[in-house]
Formats: structure tokens, sequence, C-alpha cells
């Protein structure tokens, strides 16, 4: 109750949507703008962006490197967030004078860090690895790790 009071959470789940919706539409206008002449078929569970980008037959490098900082920054916000919050969060369990109490507050908080270890991760992998690394199994199972595991 000391960290966080609701007017905290609210804003703190309005960020996370309004990010989240802006990173949303930018891409999804990107998308509906760039002409397909390849075809619309792709070896994905999902339309992926770079997927997608195989496909269009424009030179959309400009808006996509636009994006991509957009995007970025939006992450790097993200990221820094959830660092500071874990530095409180663990900081605040080493405050708990019982060890039984510590390894309780431990054993929730270190699955939660790995799933997003892992959501962070493989996403990384999957929009930074060079395009020599790019195979259609590779990016599929990449695909996976990243949306379904988490």
């Amino acid at each position: 109750g000391t960290l966080m009071d609701s007017r905290a959470c609210v804003r703190m789940a309005a960020a996370a949507w309004a990010s989240g919706f802006l990173n949303a539409a930018l891409h999804t206008a990107n998308t509906f703008s760039i002409p397909l002449c390849q075809g619309n078929t792709m070896d994905q569970f999902f339309c992926e962006i770079p997927q997608i980008l195989k496909l269009s037959c424009s030179d959309s490098y400009l808006r996509e490197v636009g994006l991509i900082v957009v995007s970025a920054c939006l992450f790097f916000g993200c990221f820094v967030f959830i660092v500071l919050s874990y530095v409180q969060i663990f900081t605040a369990v080493l405050r708990i004078p019982s060890e039984q109490g510590q390894h309780k507050a431990f054993s929730m908080c270190l699955p939660h860090l790995a799933v997003v270890s892992l959501f962070v991760s493989t996403g990384l992998f999957a929009y930074l690895k060079p395009p020599s690394l790019s195979s259609p199994p590779l990016d599929l199972v990449v695909a996976v790790m990243y949306s379904v595991m988490p």
C-alpha cells in the first residue's frame, strides 16, 4: 500500500495501454499502406512485420526505420520501468526479516521475471537478428517462443 496506491495503479495501466495502442496503431497504419506484390501468403502463424516487409514491392525503408525508432523508445521506456520496479520489489523483499517470508516473496516474483526475460530476449532476437540468420523454420520457432510461450 505504501508503494502503490490506486492512483499509481491507474497511471501505470493507462501508460501501458496508451503505449501499446500507439505502437499498434503506427504499425497497423504502416502495414496497410504498403503495396504487396509477392502475394499475401507467409509462413507464419500471424502477420509479423518482417514477414510482411518481405512481401512488399516498395522501398519502405525510411518509414520502417521511423517506426523502429518509435518502437525502440517505447520498449526502452517500458524496460527501464520494469527494471526499476524489480529493484524496488527486491529491495522490499530483502527487508523482510524472516527467511521464509523472503522465500515466499521471491517464489512469487521469479516466475514473472523468467517470463519477462523469455519474452524480451526472444523478441529482441526476432527483430534484431541479421538477415543472414533468417530462415522460415527459425522465424517460426522464434515467433512461437516470444508470442505463445510467455
